[in-house]
């Protein structure tokens, strides 16, 4: 009985996904001067998305004061889950790769909500997203971005890259630190040369669906002396949280 409450729970969860996605797309080839709507339902059709993988998605809340109203988000990115995971939980402009912007379906509603890109080998596009990550702060937004360069693994990878923390010191908005942690990482984590298909079917046929997202205290830029300083001591907090739900 269990197993088809389970079922049905599930077939419904696909169903009301269609039904968002499918008005969502028409409405993301609307031309839109300013803050499109479709970035206005973009959290609701994230929280649709992780029903319908049935991803059993658990925030944890170790920061001990409120959280503030304007923040940089930074994670690990071991999945390509997070993509749909952190807008589900938190109202940001997410900064994702290049090649988001032409997957079919998703590319095109991503890119009307208002998802930022960025080819991260060229050094012109990468001005060009940090350039635009100002705009959007400036804007009122909150960001959520990979430190790490892309998905690198399960593990954190040896390096953080330094634009979160430059713009963070430019100006004066937070580095708010969430770690991701799966525990079937061997299902969750993007491998090469895995396609989307195959890690979104992967994901919804994940025997363990857990995913805990811990978030930190704010990391606020007037505590160090420029942005190397905030980005080296920001991972190795990274470094302790990997050992410590990793190992």
């Amino acid at each position: 009985m269990i197993w088809l409450l389970r079922a049905l729970w599930r077939l419904l969860a696909i169903i009301d996904l269609i039904v968002i996605s499918i008005p969502l797309y028409l409405l993301s080839w609307l031309p839109w001067r300013g803050k499109h709507p479709v970035a206005s339902l973009f959290h609701v059709w994230c929280r649709a998305m992780v029903r319908a993988l049935d991803v059993d998605l658990r925030l944890h809340q170790h920061y001990r004061e409120p959280l503030p109203k304007r923040y940089i988000l930074i994670a690990n990115h071991p999945s390509a889950f997070e993509d749909v995971g952190i807008p589900a939980l938190f109202d940001v402009v997410s900064l994702a790769k290049w090649g988001v912007r032409d997957w079919w379906f998703v590319g095109r509603i991503a890119r009307a909500a208002g998802t930022l890109f960025v080819k991260r080998d060229e050094a012109e596009s990468r001005r060009e997203a940090r350039e635009a990550m100002l705009a959007a702060i400036e804007a009122g937004a909150n960001l959520a971005l990979y430190p790490e360069g892309g998905c690198k693994g399960r593990r954190l990878y040896h390096e953080f890259r330094s634009g979160a923390f430059d713009v963070s010191f430019q100006t004066g908005v937070p580095i708010l630190p969430v770690f991701l942690h799966y525990e079937a990482q061997d299902v969750f984590e993007w491998r090469d040369p895995q396609t989307a298909p195959q890690k979104v079917w992967h994901v919804a046929t994940a025997i363990n669906n857990r995913a805990n997202y811990h978030v930190f205290d704010p990391i606020d830029p007037k505590n160090f002396p420029d942005r190397d300083a905030m980005r080296d001591a920001t991972y190795a907090r990274y470094q302790e949280w990997d050992e410590r739900y990793l190992s």
